[in-house]
């Protein structure tokens, strides 16, 4: 595949003859009407009321998210509580369905919030930043709505809302015009297996979003055919296991937007029907962590205290970087960069924060 950039190492791309078509007071103000856009559009298509959310939580408690398992939570002692460790949320994919519990939501409806994350083990490149930010949801379900029908239902609504995102920002700033096709296109990742069994999965993941436009990528976490996980998913929020009625596995996904100026897919939303009590016990036993079954949110959970849900997390730096034709994530989030980054990139016009 022919491509318009030039590949920086490690992992860093720079488009050829890039500019930002927005100064940086217009991207200042660019990213204000995004995010309140899309926010609005977002919680009144899924009838999510907005909730404050903690930027730390206690260690030991399973409420943290365990990402891929690998990556480090940054800690720190509290004094007050003689020196038990707290750590910054990777993500709430957690604390929000107990959240669900504590106010009471009913079927149908749900809570969202800002979600701020440090994630110190991150690799800097285009995308990717030490400063995590997105919309966390989460949207209570019955028995009767864990399926796969459902899951799609769900997505096509979000994806309903990037696409009026995206047309309101062409109103806004003329010269950005919309990509984004009619419709997502639903995949398994076995399926895309299948498809390209030579290339890797994120060259898999730039082929068939390069084809469609947009692609809801079903299945991430679980074992495929070649006996890998198209990407890893922690165990114990995401439903990954269960048959989904079309002959594979899995009731969740990621949504993957092909990127024109990047030139490669570009996920911007990890979500899921999450685990119920089987799927947890059957999750838990496949990644050879029965143990978490002790902490306290796998206990509630396993008591029936939590509802089922569906959720997930929507990055709202990527979807500023996406809708504003952006070519690093640093020109939204102000982060740290290594100063080697910083340089070469502003000789190719590209200025981080």
């Amino acid at each position: 595949m022919e491509t318009g950039f030039k590949q920086a190492a490690p992992g860093l791309i720079f488009p050829q003859g890039y500019s930002s078509g927005l100064t940086l007071q217009q991207t200042a103000q660019a990213i204000r009407q995004v995010k309140s856009f899309f926010e609005a559009n977002f919680s009144n298509t899924l009838d999510l009321s907005r909730v404050m959310a903690p930027l730390f939580v206690l260690q030991g408690t399973g409420v943290n998210d365990d990402l891929n398992g690998i990556e480090r939570p940054v800690a720190f002692p509290i004094k007050a509580l003689g020196n038990a460790r707290a750590e910054v949320v990777h993500s709430l994919a957690k604390w929000k369905r107990m959240m669900l519990a504590e106010y009471e939501i009913s079927a149908g409806c749900g809570i969202y919030t800002d979600m701020n994350a440090i994630r110190p083990d991150e690799e800097l490149d285009n995308t990717h930043s030490l400063h995590v930010d997105q919309w966390d949801w989460e949207l209570h379900i019955t028995k009767a709505s864990r399926h796969l029908d459902y899951l799609k239902e769900v997505v096509r609504k979000i994806y309903g809302v990037l696409r009026a995102t995206e047309e309101k920002v062409h109103q806004l700033y003329p010269h950005i015009t919309p990509v984004l096709p009619e419709q997502i296109h639903f995949i398994h990742a076995e399926e895309l297996l299948q498809l390209y069994p030579d290339l890797t999965a994120k060259e898999r993941e730039d082929r068939i979003t390069l084809k469609y436009g947009a692609v809801f990528l079903i299945g991430i976490g679980g074992e495929l055919s070649d006996g890998k996980p198209h990407d890893g998913r922690a165990p114990d929020y995401d439903d990954w296991h269960t048959d989904n009625g079309e002959g594979f596995k899995g009731l969740n996904g990621d949504i993957l937007l092909w990127n024109p100026v990047l030139e490669k897919a570009f996920e911007v939303s990890s979500m899921g029907i999450r685990v119920d009590k089987t799927a947890l016990i059957q999750q838990l036993a496949i990644r050879e962590q029965e143990h978490r079954m002790h902490l306290l949110f796998h206990q509630r959970l396993l008591k029936d205290e939590l509802p089922l849900s569906i959720g997930g997390g929507i990055g709202q730096s990527r979807l500023c970087m996406f809708f504003l034709r952006k070519a690093h994530i640093g020109e939204i989030n102000a982060s740290i960069w290594p100063e080697e980054m910083i340089q070469e990139c502003k000789q190719h016009n590209i200025y981080l924060l």
